[in-house]
């Protein structure tokens, strides 16, 4: 006999604290983790669990000493489940902020160029309007996975951004510009060429998320890509003290025009190899969800947007 809706809304009720539960555990692959996150006992989980198998007619999870997982219809469901729980806790969420000025802490993974020159800029006067949304930079050259950081957010160029997540452009287009200044260009042959490069004195960058030196890019009239390693007496990890060292004559450097403006207008800095030099997009701020953790991230959201 097919069941009544009032019986199917009763299963419903009887059963959502159970796929919580059993959310947990399938997430965190223990019952001891998932009985601390859901703050009961690990016996009151595990009989909560084996009364959802019971009245499901399957088993969803697999045992071991040593370890639990989901089974393959247990995954179906967990898959099915988290994020309609997501979106309802997000909904929750906006519904209680929406009430009241908005609040929480928005983290954002970016490199020291893209924090100083757009997100501070964009941000500081915001946040002057909005004194109960704090916004924490973690500076990262490497390929942040967000989760891992815990991060609400993270900029990259917009061609480095992973599929999946979502983007927003937040700056103008980028390239990247061979400097030197008068006085080293002074004393040396202006490169003609990206691989006269070699010839030259060049200030490294040494990425942190492998730890390998960057290799000079430049694209030639029919648009095919030149990649240059060069060599010097300094390398740095950051960009900053990279264009510093330029300005103090050390070498040549290969620094975002954007961030070289002012000191090329003052004449500290002059431009080489400028026709090898691309534009490609800018900063995009990317986030893994649609559903926005909460309004002050909406907030953070809206003040970056790229309205040029």
């Amino acid at each position: 006999m097919p069941l009544s809706n009032g019986s199917h809304l009763d299963m419903l009720r009887e059963n959502i604290n159970d796929l919580i539960a059993f959310q947990a555990v399938a997430e965190e692959c223990s019952f001891t983790r998932a009985a601390a996150r859901l703050n009961v006992s690990q016996s009151a989980l595990s009989h909560t669990i084996k009364g959802l198998e019971k009245r499901l007619g399957r088993r969803l999870l697999i045992r071991t000493t040593r370890s639990v997982a989901p089974t393959l219809e247990g995954q179906e469901l967990l898959e099915t489940i988290a994020p309609c729980f997501e979106r309802i806790e997000a909904q929750l969420t906006a519904l209680i902020e929406a009430s009241d000025e908005p609040s929480g802490t928005v983290r954002i993974a970016a490199v020291e160029y893209a924090i100083e020159t757009l997100l501070w800029p964009k941000l500081s006067p915001v946040l002057k309007q909005h004194p109960k949304v704090k916004v924490e930079f973690v500076m990262d050259y490497g390929y942040t996975d967000l989760a891992k950081a815990q991060c609400d957010a993270g900029v990259r160029y917009g061609d480095q951004v992973s599929d999946g997540m979502i983007a927003m452009r937040i700056g103008p287009e980028e390239r990247m510009v061979c400097v030197g200044a008068p006085e080293y260009l002074d004393r040396t042959n202006r490169p003609e060429t990206p691989q006269s490069l070699t010839d030259h004195a060049c200030i490294n960058l040494r990425l942190s998320n492998h730890g390998a030196l960057y290799a000079w890019e430049f694209e030639d009239s029919d648009g095919q890509e030149i990649r240059v390693k060069v060599d010097g007496q300094i390398t740095f990890n950051t960009i900053n003290p990279v264009m510093q060292a330029a300005i103090a004559g050390h070498g040549l450097a290969l620094i975002p025009e954007r961030l070289a403006r002012p000191h090329l207008d003052a004449g500290a800095l002059e431009i080489c190899l400028g026709d090898y030099a691309p534009y490609f997009p800018g900063f995009h701020l990317y986030y893994p969800s649609r559903e926005r953790p909460s309004a002050a991230f909406d907030i953070v959201l809206d003040a970056l947007r790229e309205r040029g």
